[in-house]
């Protein structure tokens, strides 16, 4: 019987901590089978900080590095620059890399550093407890904004992928998401991108992937996926917001 599916080798054998129907087994997988397709296990470095993915380095089988909260970005720079024959990637949650680590985040694209950042966009601080992100909707009820988050006290959400586009050593800046089949496939299409980007050394990739966050949303796993269709999608419009190979700008 032939084989038509099965475990990325670049994901090691365990159970994961994540929530039931959470997106990031999924864009673990996505980022895995990346690595494999392009063969480079051995010479890949992920980066993780603090949040819902801290022990990513229990389930990826490239090299991982622990970094502080929102320096993921900063501790890939030395990486990369260090070694720059290391294919190297961070893996942040939204309150990690658009409020902790804005200025890491942004000054890694100003430099254009040759590295890929997977930033997850569930609007929500998932590990500390489903307090307001600065990606949280208009209106959304998390732990801290209890009435819904109040644009006129709290501002209004950052469109990363959309602040990133702007500055010129990003060479992509795309927004995906993980609620369907055909999303998925474009998700991992666009991860696959960023990777090429870094090995050929045209700057930094920054791939947002909106997910879901059943927990903190007090969501069942299905209407979360239709949260992150009917709210999160019209609010982050999907789409490539700058790639440089294509010289596409939205």
């Amino acid at each position: 019987m032939s084989v038509i599916f099965e475990k990325p080798k670049a994901l090691l054998d365990v159970t994961t901590h994540y929530c039931p129907g959470c997106g990031h087994g999924i864009i673990h997988r996505l980022v895995a089978e990346v690595i494999d397709e392009l063969g480079i296990e051995g010479e890949t470095v992920g980066v993780c900080p603090v949040g819902c993915a801290v022990m990513a380095y229990d389930y990826f089988s490239c090299d991982m590095i622990e970094a502080p909260h929102g320096r993921a970005p900063a501790v890939a720079t030395g990486v990369k620059r260090a070694n720059p024959n290391l294919h190297v990637f961070t893996y942040q949650g939204d309150g990690d890399l658009a409020a902790i680590g804005t200025a890491e985040t942004i000054h890694s694209g100003t430099r254009g550093e040759n590295i890929v950042i997977v930033f997850v966009n569930n609007t929500t601080y998932g590990m500390t407890g489903g307090q307001m992100a600065p990606t949280t909707l208009p209106g959304q009820v998390t732990q801290t904004t209890p009435y819904g988050r109040d644009v006129k006290t709290a501002g209004y959400p950052l469109r990363v992928c959309e602040i990133m586009s702007q500055l010129d050593g990003v060479a992509l800046a795309e927004r995906v998401a993980v609620d369907s089949p055909a999303h998925i496939r474009q998700a991992k299409a666009a991860i696959k991108k960023g990777f090429d980007n870094e090995a050929n050394g045209r700057g930094l990739s920054i791939i947002e992937v909106l997910s879901s966050c059943p927990t903190n949303w007090g969501m069942t796993p299905v209407k979360a996926m239709e949260f992150v269709r009917e709210q999160m999608i019209p609010y982050y419009p999907l789409g490539v917001y700058k790639d440089v190979t294509k010289k596409e700008t939205r």
